[in-house]
């Protein structure tokens, strides 16, 4: 089995300015400059020729390469506890028409459409349950809340194989498309 995503991934300057952001807040299990990521669309786990026809599928999309800034952080909690921390990126349309181009080249194959919201952002750090109502974290988005950058331009959307291990995941590019 295959665990699949689709994301951009943010150029060099400012995934530096991504890592500036990190520290202050205990058992966050901080991403580093290759995890880096804007997710397009979480695919998960599939069989490799279901794999192919993603990578043929994706090839297919052909869309603007978006142009954004950082834009504040913020956190997504499950049931009243942060489980992750994360930056902001506006403006969210060119995102959100990638975001429903990719949708929809996946579900011609056979895929579920996806359901959630699409919400962009790139995520800096995961929390475990153990860091509950830890005061840091607030801290943490207080003295990041103002988070911005220079507009930079995503130039290809790439296909990641996701790793699980005792550490976390880890990510490899398996494909990439370049963006016009």
């Amino acid at each position: 089995m295959h665990r699949l995503f689709v994301a951009l991934r943010p150029p060099s300057a400012i995934r530096a300015l991504l890592a500036g952001t990190q520290g202050g807040v205990r058992h966050a299990r901080w991403q580093y400059g290759d995890q880096f990521h804007l997710t397009v669309r979480y695919i998960g786990e599939v069989e490799r020729p279901v794999a192919e026809d993603v990578a043929i599928a994706l090839g297919q999309v052909h869309v603007p390469a978006p142009t954004v800034a950082l834009a504040g952080v913020g956190a997504f909690d499950k049931q009243g506890r942060v489980d992750a921390l994360w930056a902001g990126v506006k403006p969210h349309d060119a995102l959100t028409a990638l975001h429903k181009k990719v949708d929809q080249a996946l579900v011609r194959i056979g895929l579920e459409p996806e359901r959630r919201a699409y919400l962009p952002h790139i995520t800096l750090a995961r929390l475990p349950r153990s860091a509950g109502g830890d005061p840091a974290i607030e801290q943490w988005r207080a003295r990041h809340s103002a988070l911005t950058s220079d507009p930079f331009t995503f130039d290809a959307l790439i296909l990641y194989e996701s790793h699980l291990g005792r550490d976390g995941a880890s990510y490899a590019p398996v494909a990439r498309y370049p963006l016009a």
